[in-house]
């Protein structure tokens, strides 16, 4: 179920709670486009057995949360501090998938009381030396960063041509629309889990069921400076990343593992898997690994 909570400078941020609601708080921060619903089915499976208690926020301007013009990545920090004052909570462990990523970062960078971290198929930083941003990206993504590279008239005009598109698809039409960022290992993924295909459809729908302000703020949020560095991060954080990738290439969970301190980096870069496929079969392992920093 839905719920709301206001922020002090008016915003709402929309939110839900799932998993073992009397667990341990694991707060999940979505991809883009997403929303809150975007939980992969078998995450919030486990999480009912193994104690975790699932807060998906949906990130400002996505679905029923305000838009935050002008947001920079590390502002999910002071979002995420918020919500966690507001539900009492003092400590947590904290994941999310693709755009979800680097707010994962930020949060194991700069989060009060967080005690680990779970990154899957995370984007890495924009205008880095050491890193060839696009290289490796489906074209329907080159076009997308293109734009944003381009400016803010061209990006929207983007996104907007392609949110109709979005909101009719099921998860076979998913499959259409995203052809050229998807994978064989992921349109299978997709088309052979009917619960996992109807729960990314399900959090692009409520994400976008508004507008495309979300997309639009996380796409020019991704391009520029995240206001934080990665060699921040002080808590256990799993990278994982799958070679097929085409949304968020291998070069990318790379270079996550690269820049983050050796102390606190889990790595698993894993062969043969894509951006969506990846959940399948390591769900587990993510849950243990999160599990082992409650108990640190």
């Amino acid at each position: 179920m839905s719920q709301q909570f206001k922020l002090h400078d008016g915003r709402v941020i929309d939110f839900h709670i799932d998993g073992d609601t009397n667990g341990y708080p694991f707060i999940w921060l979505h991809g883009t486009p997403g929303s809150r619903l975007a939980v992969p089915p078998s995450l919030d499976e486990l999480c009912k057995i193994k104690g975790l208690k699932i807060i998906a926020l949906s990130r400002p301007g996505y679905g029923d949360s305000s838009r935050h013009e002008g947001r920079v990545v590390v502002d999910t920090v002071a979002d995420v501090t918020a919500l966690n004052e507001h539900l009492g909570i003092k400590d947590c462990v904290v994941g999310g998938w693709s755009g979800g990523g680097p707010h994962v970062l930020a949060c194991a960078a700069r989060l009060k009381g967080v005690k680990a971290a779970l990154c899957v198929a995370g984007c890495a930083p924009y205008g880095k030396d050491d890193l060839d941003f696009l290289a490796g990206q489906g074209q329907d993504n080159i076009d997308e960063f293109n734009a944003a590279l381009e400016g803010k008239t061209a990006l929207r005009k983007l996104l907007d041509s392609q949110r109709p598109g979005l909101l009719a698809a099921d998860a076979a039409g998913l499959v259409q629309e995203m052809a050229s960022i998807l994978p064989e290992v992921d349109k299978k993924a997709l088309l052979s889990n009917a619960t996992l295909g109807q729960g990314v459809v399900e959090g692009i729908h409520e994400g976008l069921k508004h507008s495309t302000d979300g997309w639009f703020d996380d796409d020019m949020e991704l391009m520029n400076p995240w206001g934080f560095e990665v060699e921040e991060v002080k808590v256990p954080t799993a990278v994982w990343q799958g070679s097929e990738d085409q949304m968020v290439p291998f070069a990318h969970g790379e270079w996550i593992v690269k820049h983050l301190p050796d102390e606190w980096c889990k790595a698993h870069l894993l062969q043969g898997e894509g951006h969506i496929s990846v959940f399948i079969e390591h769900v587990g392992t993510m849950v243990e690994e999160l599990l082992e920093g409650v108990k640190r």
